[in-house]
């Protein structure tokens, strides 16, 4: 059998250390109850002794114990000089969770220059709040803060920390990167060197050199049995090693025994789940589980993916709840093209209508839309290149007008008409800016005849200047997100009148909505 590696997730405290990156208790519980359904091994809540909120935390759990991880509570060795039962300590051992992971320091510098302690004293310290814990019989992993550092300025005096907890009573001994500037080298030297005595080790690795996943994998492959990490990456400055890059790469690349193996189907939404919750758009080229991780825009490669998708792609993105897509863009040849028009039939590379709508695709790219993500509005252009394009109505026209008085807020009113059926109809809206007007206003004609409207909703909005050097008569290119039927879809507007690419948009959504699921 492989060997098991034990994750430590941290999320919720090292990963809110992150830059923008904020939990209330309802999101801190709810992720909590996420991380637990997917079986990471240990879940650090917080810091109880911090604030109500993480008091308020751990006291949730206390009646409410978590079916497969365990949560652990997180606090420092007592002050220099202070006794055994510091408050933070106490804090600590009142939390109710089995396990408490306590750090401490292993650089001599920062002991003596930012504890102002001695050597001797730092060592006292590790020592009595790990019997501390240890005495009313909790777990105690031990990180060893700055370990890295250390080791590599004063290697006897960070062995005497490892010694001292392990002596203590600790179990796992945690190696930490604190700094986040151990290469991948030096990380697999030091690990090396550490005596089997201090064994069980885990590892604690931040992102500031840009080796934080690859020292976490490398130090499995050492001998450490524990990886500590947070989802998507998040901590303090440039974040800590990510668990969406390490576990995968452990599970199916490296062969090491998981135990959410089961689970790995999941963490593409995992790793979405909270970058909801932390109100953060997911980043796009994040590995295994990022939009662009199994996205291809070459026509060479849309080639290949028609004929042997193994050959383009390192790992099948569907063991990770991810998916392929084929992106369109004047960088997509004929293959793309034939992908994108499986579900309308089937078509070669050399039909009539895939040169034709690659035409239509590159002018259209040249006049400055974009299809690699508005994929809606690619499909309302393939139904018209096919004459399957079924539009929902006309317009008419339609008229907006916006006003503000005094120090009060800008208003837009507006009116539109449209044909359904050779039926004039009408529609008001008022709202803050044109655009929200104008989709008001829409909603107040067509549902009326298409009520399937009301279970739709505006998501997002975005706009670009293509060409700033023209100032206030530049061209714009507008991107709008829509969501309804459990389903989401993105489109495309450009023109040089903002109002006009957004109309573009909000009718390529809307004919896309009707055209694939109601007509």
């Amino acid at each position: 059998m492989s060997k098991k590696i034990i994750l430590y997730d941290t999320t919720l405290r090292d990963g809110m250390q992150g830059l923008g990156i904020s939990f209330s208790l309802e999101d801190k519980i709810s992720i909590t109850h996420r991380l637990d359904k997917m079986k990471i091994d240990y879940i650090e809540g917080g810091f109880p002794y911090a604030n109500a909120k993480e008091t308020a935390y751990f006291n949730y759990f206390k009646e409410r114990p978590l079916s497969f991880s365990r949560l652990s509570a997180f606090g420092y060795t007592r002050s220099p000089g202070g006794p055994p039962e510091d408050p933070q300590l106490q804090a600590l051992a009142a939390a109710g969770t089995e396990t408490v992971t306590l750090v401490g320091k292993a650089w001599l510098a920062h002991v003596i220059k930012v504890l102002g302690a001695t050597a001797d004293e730092n060592l006292a310290m590790i020592r009595d709040s790990i019997a501390f814990l240890k005495d009313r019989g909790k777990e105690v992993i031990f990180d060893l803060e700055h370990f890295f550092e250390g080791y590599k300025e004063h290697r006897e005096y960070s062995l005497e920390v490892l010694k001292t907890a392990r002596e203590a009573g600790a179990g796992t001994l945690v190696l930490c990167d604190t700094n986040g500037g151990v290469l991948p080298s030096e990380a697999s030297r030091i690990l090396g060197e550490l005596p089997a005595a201090f064994k069980p080790l885990g590892v604690h690795f931040h992102d500031d050199a840009g080796c934080a996943a690859a020292n976490s994998l490398l130090s499995a492959e050492g001998g450490a049995v524990q990886i500590q990490g947070t989802i998507n990456g998040w901590g303090e400055r440039c974040g800590n090693a990510n668990l969406c890059t390490i576990i995968p790469s452990l599970a199916l690349k490296q062969g090491f025994e998981l135990s959410l193996r089961e689970n790995l189907g999941n963490l593409t939404s995992l790793s979405r789940f909270l970058y909801e919750k932390a109100n953060i758009i997911p980043q796009k080229n994040q590995p295994y589980v990022g939009e662009s991780a199994y996205s291809h825009k070459a026509g060479q490669h849309a080639d290949v993916l028609l004929k042997a998708p193994e050959l383009m792609e390192h790992l099948p993105g569907s063991l990770l709840g991810n998916h392929r897509r084929v992106l369109l863009s004047e960088l997509a040849g004929k293959s793309t093209i034939v992908r994108k028009l499986v579900k309308f039939g089937a078509f070669q590379k050399d039909s009539p209508d895939v040169a034709k709508i690659l035409m239509i695709l590159k002018e259209k790219e040249g006049e400055g839309y974009e299809y690699e993500t508005a994929e809606a509005s690619f499909d309302i252009l393939a139904r018209k290149a096919l004459g399957l394009y079924k539009p929902v109505f006309e317009l008419d026209n339609y008229h907006l007008e916006s006003y503000k008085t005094g120090t009060l807020k800008s208003k837009t009113v507006g009116r539109i008409f449209v044909r359904v059926k050779e039926k004039q109809l009408m529609g008001a809206g008022v709202g803050i800016g044109p655009v929200e007007t104008l989709n008001t206003a829409i909603n107040d004609a067509l549902v009326p005849f298409f009520p399937f409207l009301k279970t739709t909703a505006l998501t997002d909005y975005k706009v670009r200047v293509l060409n700033p050097e023209a100032a206030a008569a530049a061209k714009v290119r507008v991107f709008i997100t829509t969501r309804g039927g459990g389903e989401s879809w993105d489109t495309v507007g450009v023109s040089e009148n903002i109002i006009e690419a957004s109309w573009e948009a909000l009718v390529d959504s809307i004919d896309y909505f009707a055209n694939n699921f109601v007509f």
